[in-house]
């Protein structure tokens, strides 16, 4: 495995930093005693020491010092901060991985080392239930090999790919913000269920089961959706009837819409 004898360093160990601990433990990556995590608060630190058996600290250039990768946890508006404190302690072997949504391989650099291999990471919520949809884009200086130590590290959490970084804001827009727009599509189809007559529980239950088998199906069998869709619809049947309301309220442009508009804030949050 690319990640063999590997150190992990984390800093920041908030909900996404501990999903990717976790994810990393479970999949069997890494070692947890090879996992370090420097975060400003103590107690969650050391609920991961306790429940996962990882080294803490709340000083970050020991979690530097001791780690191989660098995993940069933080939220965008605390990284620049962060950079200088830690800038020294990042030698010529490491690699610095970044999940600052927004942050430019080009910000990330320029309160670096030069020459200092880095990654950018957009991943998203899912994490925490290692189904994560991540996209890594490389610095000029990140080779290929650090490239695959990235994608192990994402595809513990989920699935992950390379793209330029160009296409990052759209990634943001789609995958990045994505769930929070399937997360009301599954209380709609629940609600509409409630009203007629199911309870609640089971409602969403179904909603939310019907949202997983279909998107597995779309990953597994590797068809298009248009396809999978017309081996549901029979003519003149229940499904057909459905497809039709939701094109008469525009679903497909509503979709598109929303993505746009979400990698275009990305693109502004950025400038």
């Amino acid at each position: 495995m690319t990640l063999t004898n590997k150190k992990i360093g984390f800093i920041g160990a908030g909900k996404m930093g501990e999903a990717l601990i976790r994810g990393i433990i479970n999949a069997g990556a890494v070692d947890r005693s090879n996992i370090y995590a420097s975060d400003v608060y103590e107690a969650g630190l050391e609920r991961l020491r306790d429940e996962l058996g990882i080294n803490i600290s709340t000083d970050n250039i020991e979690t530097v010092s001791s780690s191989d990768i660098l995993i940069l946890a933080v939220k965008p508006q605390i990284l620049a901060s962060i950079l200088p404190g830690i800038k020294k302690s990042i030698t010529p072997g490491k690699i610095v991985i970044s999940i600052a949504a927004g942050v430019p391989l080009a910000d990330i650099g320029s309160g670096l080392n030069p020459g200092t291999r880095i990654i950018r990471v957009m991943p998203n919520i899912a994490a925490t239930v290692a189904e994560a949809a991540s996209a890594i884009c490389l610095s000029e200086n990140a080779s290929n090999d650090d490239a695959e130590c990235a994608l192990e590290i994402f595809r513990a959490v989920g699935s992950a790919i390379v793209i330029p970084e160009h296409l990052m804001d759209a990634v943001t827009g789609l995958s990045g913000s994505g769930p929070a727009f399937i997360f009301p599509v599954i209380e709609a189809m629940a609600d509409g269920a409630v009203y007629e007559g199911l309870d609640r529980h089971s409602a969403l239950t179904l909603a939310a089961q019907t949202v997983l088998g279909a998107a597995k199906m779309v990953i597994e069998t590797n068809t298009h959706p248009g396809e999978l869709k017309d081996m549901v619809t029979s003519p003149a049947g229940t499904t057909i009837r459905g497809i039709y309301e939701l094109e008469k309220h525009g679903i497909r442009a509503a979709f598109m819409d929303a993505v746009i508009a979400a990698s275009n804030r990305s693109k502004e949050l950025g400038k």
